[in-house]
Formats: C-alpha cells, sequence, structure tokens
C-alpha cells in the first residue's frame, strides 16, 4: 500500500474552500516527530479556511489527526497569514 500525500490532501481541500485556488501553498516540516503542514491562503480568504468559530480548520485538524492515526504518525496544521 502506498503512503498518501497528505500535503497535496491539505492543499485539494483548502482549494476547495477559496475562491483564488492558485494562491493555496502548503509547506511541511518535521518538528519532534511530528509532521507539521503550513497552509497559506490569499489574507482576504483566511476566514474562509478558519471558518466560523474556527469549526473549518478544526475539522481539517481532526481529518488529519485520523489520517496520521492510521498511517501511525503524528500530524499538525498550522495556518500562516
Amino acid at each position: 500500500m502506498a503512503t498518501p500525500d497528505i500535503g497535496a490532501w491539505v492543499a485539494a481541500m483548502a482549494r476547495d474552500l477559496v475562491d483564488h485556488p492558485e494562491a493555496v501553498s502548503v509547506a511541511s516540516f518535521e518538528e519532534d516527530g511530528i509532521m507539521v503542514f503550513e497552509l497559506s491562503v490569499d489574507p482576504p480568504e483566511l476566514g474562509r479556511v478558519i471558518g466560523r468559530q474556527g469549526r473549518t480548520v478544526q475539522a481539517l485538524r481532526t481529518l488529519l489527526e485520523a489520517a496520521g492515526a492510521r498511517q501511525g504518525a503524528y500530524y499538525e496544521l498550522e495556518i500562516v497569514e
């Protein structure tokens, strides 16, 4: 079974949320055994990614946690302004 590209998945999910998908980028790095994904979008569209009271970004983080549990890894999502 091939390892999924979690960074590409995060980018695809974010592109579905915004009006300017070409401005979405995801960078990743490992810190203390945790794979951290930094998501950046067009500044006027931060609200779409974060959602009301942070619900959208929390849902993305929950999905990442589930994917990590399935892969035996820890993933974290950060929104970069």
